[in-house]
């Protein structure tokens, strides 16, 4: 069974730092792009950053440059993101779900196999 389980989030104030982490197992890690997703309130499910095992290629939204980092450890079949200077506007559920694709750019429909979520709240 294919499974994809988030931790890491909780409640913190601006410029502070989380570390999210999505453990994978059921499938061959090494052969899926992992991507994190969030959702605030009343809003669409948002491309954050992913990164392809297969290739070691990263992206990430404009928005999250330069603040979040992505890493992949194929030993654990984890994925990180690690969230610096984070701003009471990354607050939402952080999803991470997997990818066999290619991508240049993040599309939830190119994604499958969704965790259950980790909330993200960033006081001001």
């Amino acid at each position: 069974e294919v499974q994809l389980v988030e931790s890491g989030g909780g409640l913190v104030q601006s410029g502070e730092s989380l570390r999210l982490s999505c453990a994978a197992s059921g499938f061959t890690f090494d052969d899926y792009a992992i991507g994190w997703f969030r959702q605030a309130p009343g809003k669409e499910r948002e491309g954050v950053s992913f990164i392809s095992n297969p290739d070691g290629r990263i992206y990430y939204t404009d928005s999250v440059k330069g603040r979040f980092t992505i890493s992949s450890d194929s030993a654990k079949k984890t994925v990180y993101l690690q969230m610096n200077s984070l701003y009471p506007e990354d607050t939402g559920v952080y999803y991470c779900a997997r990818s066999p694709f290619a991508m240049s750019t993040m599309s939830p429909q190119l994604f499958a196999d969704w965790g259950q979520g980790t909330q993200v709240t960033v006081s001001s």
